[in-house]
């Protein structure tokens, strides 16, 4: 009861103080598919001189808890790399438009890659987009069908897959190559370093049924044709050539009819490089233009593991952008964890890129703060109850840091490498989180400290039963119910500490993986391992589609600990069994 009356205590106090402060102006909608209705009115013959502006930025760092993803901006075109759980939500917090986006690019059929991939594609059903296109490994396709075991008929959106094998993939900024690559353990003889079984829950149950014996069939363990959990894709992208500038000024110097219909096909000649000749005289085309800004090239690649490092160095596609390259890569971003960074054979082969690409590592070891507005919330919070709302964590690096002969930079939230105009690395957006920043701007509110003093001194008077002093049952909100995620609140997620080694999970929504280790910190392993049920209450998407990366990470935390396996009790509605039984196998570690 004290705790009850508490939190509705401390609601009134947030209310009144967080209220008083400064009223945002109401914007006017925008039309999300402003762009589109550009596309259309530039027709089909329209060709672009190639993007003025280029940059890739870190969604995502890596680590355990938010996975690595880029968004690549250019002006006539968005893309995203990798969707894995959260993604969605750090892309509205930090305001790297999800309407925009018509390709994602996939790395790896791996949850930490895909799992945030099915809010993604309903958020951009709802904005308007009428087509994305998904780029990457097997099973895409097979993934996309078994959403819509939950979400139905995506209609109004178009959702096109283009398989690694496709020809390459070509726009107004750039062309896209995709290079497979299979790993040393060659596919059939591959052993996953846990069976499928263990990935299921033991038993599934409607909601409003007490049946408990419904077990998945044997067929879920068997490696299926066309399955290869060995294929990781790379991403080859190649900048179109950026034309050259008219310069205006040096144009009406030389007596040419700028300003009149006359001078557009003298500008399109002398930006393809061509010659025009005006009343009897020659110009060349540096006379009136800027020299054109060459091709350039970045490579997105994943090597989750040592067995792909070998496949990778003897790669004859990536091979070509090494060394004397037609097109400089100016960029390398590697997703892997330091074992393979720290391989020599694999630092070779970052050497053969030469002394003037960068890379840039996205792994566990990129500690980098994402949510910035959840630790602000909380911090201020803090002030008013320390015990309900305690400090925000992370998680620290467990491996010592691979160290590089060639140009490197470890990920952080909001890092941009610019390609266009200027190839530079660019840090005026990373995050910076302050916590006395948040406190001085939660004490500057009106009347804000002594509605605090108030609220404790209330909460003080209220009785407290002397046998009712235990720490358990205690229950942690992970989220509060919002129905897409969002920078001041999650979806549904419940954790409910029965006792210190046993707690269960009401929902299970996407991103409570994260919303753990926010909360734990290094003890998210412990409390994993305390893990003894989940309870789904329906089937929509933002109740359940955590689930897998709740059963993966608990399953690694058992083996942190030292702890012999034990399936996990999943009571859901029947539906979502087919859910985990088509993409458990496939959505895992090999």
């Amino acid at each position: 009861m004290w705790a009850l009356r508490s939190l509705l205590l401390l609601r009134s106090v947030a209310g009144r103080t967080m209220s008083q402060g400064p009223a945002r102006r109401q914007r006017p909608p925008k039309d999300p598919l402003r762009h589109l209705r550009t596309r259309e009115k530039r027709g089909p013959s329209w060709e672009p001189g190639g993007p003025n502006t280029v940059y890739l930025q870190v969604v995502a760092a890596g680590g355990r808890d938010v996975g690595a993803a880029l968004y690549v901006f250019s002006e006539y075109n968005r893309y995203l790399f990798n969707c894995g759980e959260g993604v969605q939500r750090l892309m509205q917090e930090h305001k790297l438009k999800v309407s925009r986006l018509d390709n994602i690019f996939l790395t790896r059929m791996h949850w930490s890659n895909v799992g945030g991939l099915c809010g993604m594609i309903l958020t951009l059903k709802e904005t308007g987009l009428p087509k994305c296109v998904l780029s990457g490994p097997p099973q895409l396709e097979k993934y996309l069908e078994a959403i819509k075991i939950f979400s139905g008929p995506l209609k109004g959106i178009d959702l096109a897959v283009r398989p690694h094998s496709a020809p390459e993939y070509k726009d107004e900024t750039m062309t896209v190559f995709q290079v497979p690559i299979h790993s040393e353990q060659k596919f059939g003889n591959h052993q996953p370093s846990q069976s499928p079984e263990r990935f299921s829950p033991e038993q599934s149950s409607d909601s409003a049924s007490s049946e408990n014996d419904q077990h998945f069939p044997d067929g879920v363990s068997q490696r299926k044709g066309g399955r290869d959990p060995s294929l990781v894709v790379a991403f080859v992208c190649k900048l179109h050539l950026k034309k050259g500038n008219f310069l205006v000024l040096r144009a009406k110097e030389l007596g040419l009819p700028v300003g009149t219909a006359a001078i557009a096909p003298i500008i399109a000649a002398v930006k393809d490089g061509k010659s025009v000749t005006f009343e009897g005289r020659e110009i060349l085309p540096e006379e009136i233009c800027t020299p054109p800004d060459p091709s350039l090239v970045f490579v997105v690649i994943e090597c989750p593991d040592k067995g792909f490092i070998q496949p990778i160095c003897e790669n004859a596609a990536l091979q070509r952008y090494q060394g004397s390259a037609d097109a400089p890569v100016a960029l390398v971003v590697h997703m892997a964890p330091e074992c393979v960074l720290a391989d020599g054979r694999y630092q070779q082969w970052m050497e053969r890129f030469g002394p003037d690409t960068q890379h840039l590592i996205l792994n566990e070891n990129c500690t980098s703060v994402h949510n910035l507005r959840s630790h602000k919330i909380q911090t201020q919070l803090n002030l008013i109850h320390p015990d309900i709302f305690p400090p925000l964590a992370s998680l620290r690096c467990k491996e010592e840091g691979a160290a590089f002969s060639v140009p490197t930079v470890r990920g952080e939230c909001l890092l941009k490498y610019q390609l266009r105009p200027r190839r530079e690395w660019q840090r005026d957006a990373l995050i910076t989180c302050n916590s006395d920043e948040f406190i001085a701007e939660a004490l500057e509110l009106p009347n804000f400290q002594e509605s605090v003093q108030e609220y404790r001194k209330t909460a003080t008077d209220v009785p407290v039963a002397a046998d009712n002093k235990s720490q358990y049952p205690e229950i942690i909100f992970l989220g509060t119910g919002s129905a897409i995620p969002m920078k001041i609140r999650n979806v549904s997620a419940t954790l409910v500490n029965i006792s210190s080694d046993k707690s269960l999970l009401l929902d299970c929504g996407e991103g409570t993986f994260g919303q753990l280790c926010r909360h734990f910190g290094d003890d998210v392993d412990r409390v994993l391992g305390t893990l003894a049920a989940v309870f789904v209450s329906h089937l929509h998407a933002d109740h359940h589609t955590g689930l897998l990366n709740i059963l993966l990470q608990r399953e690694r935390a058992l083996a942190s600990l030292g702890k012999p396996f034990h399936p996990l009790l999943v009571v859901a509605p029947t539906q979502l069994k087919a859910w985990l039984q088509q993409n458990g196998p496939v959505l895992r570690v090999p």
